[in-house]
């Protein structure tokens, strides 16, 4: 008798879950997803740890 009162609370809960729309701030939104103009477009943080592949080959073919 349980089973069937725990599954249509469930049910109930994930409609509400489904068809919940909260107000959504665009302009927060916007300014978190927002791209900074002072800052370049791409920037490669780790190049300087990564040793450039002409290098590697150079190890490579002469060992």
């Amino acid at each position: 008798m349980g089973r069937g009162r725990q599954k249509a609370k469930h049910t109930k809960v994930a409609r509400e879950l489904k068809y919940f729309s909260p107000a959504t701030n665009y302009n927060a939104l916007e300014r978190e997803l927002g791209h900074p103009s002072h800052e370049p477009d791409y920037e490669d943080k780790w190049a300087d740890l990564v040793e450039d592949d002409e290098s590697t080959e150079e190890r490579t073919h002469t060992a």
